[in-house]
């Protein structure tokens, strides 16, 4: 309670190793802000320097310093209860007392990251780096995000998508796929067959929703979001005619 009254007595600034270098991410955060945050792979070591500096070069007396590195997932539905999957620790300094700014250098070694970062409509899963000083009052922390990306070996087995749909009598239209699955710099290829067509079409269009379902029944989300749209064609087909549709999914 104290530190929603009086501030800090103390900054600490995070920097991780080859940060100016490294590729970064643009998230959403909350309320409309974005921020770019560094990209990091499954297996990598994040490793950087953790400064403390007392304000005014006033002495900070404190019970341990810590650093952590941290991945959690978030139900924005439930913001009490968040599920902490992967917790690493290393002390930097024992308790005792600081006047002076400090450096104290951290490595977290080829640390296995087992999902994705991912930020979506009810669920965010977050890695970040999390340093605290302890104190007797009450603690200061400060985090510093990050976001994985794990890749994977391409499946074995990645077969064509066939389907019908129609209104009896009236619309009967044939889709097919190359495959069924993708990676994110794939081009969907694809061909649609308008074997029957009693109706007058204004347009068509394809689109790739983004699915995302949260919790266990009974307490369960699902939420969609259209990532994007794509028009096949403006105005009515005649019987037999073909339509294809290749999409690009990097832009």
């Amino acid at each position: 309670m104290t530190s929603l009254f009086f501030s800090t007595p103390v900054d600490i600034d995070v920097v991780l190793e080859d940060s100016d270098e490294r590729q970064t991410v643009d998230v959403k955060l909350d309320k409309g802000r974005r921020e770019r945050v560094p990209l990091y792979m499954d297996g990598e070591s994040v490793k950087g320097a953790v400064t403390v500096r007392p304000k005014d070069g006033k002495r900070l007396e404190h019970t341990g310093i810590k650093v952590q590195f941290i991945g959690t997932i978030e139900m924005f539905f439930d913001r009490g209860n968040h599920y902490e999957f992967l917790s690493l620790v290393q002390e930097l300094a024992a308790p005792g007392e600081l006047q002076h700014p400090q450096t104290f250098p951290f490595n977290f070694k080829n640390i296995e990251k087992q999902y994705e970062s991912y930020n979506g409509i009810n669920v965010k899963l977050r890695y970040f780096v999390r340093v605290t000083v302890s104190r007797r009052m009450a603690d200061v922390i400060r985090e510093k995000d990050l976001w994985v990306y794990s890749y994977r070996m391409p499946p074995e087995t990645n077969s064509p998508i066939k389907m019908d749909v129609g209104i009896e009598d009236c619309l009967h239209i044939e889709f097919e796929y190359s495959k069924s699955k993708y990676h994110l710099k794939d081009v969907i290829v694809g061909r649609i067959y308008f074997l029957l067509v009693r109706l007058k079409i204004k347009h068509m269009e394809l689109s790739i929703i983004r699915r995302e379902t949260t919790g266990s029944p009974p307490n369960q989300y699902n939420e969609s979001e259209t990532l994007v749209r794509f028009e096949i064609m403006d105005g009515s087909p005649s019987r037999g005619e073909l339509a294809v549709c290749p999409l690009h999914l990097a832009p």
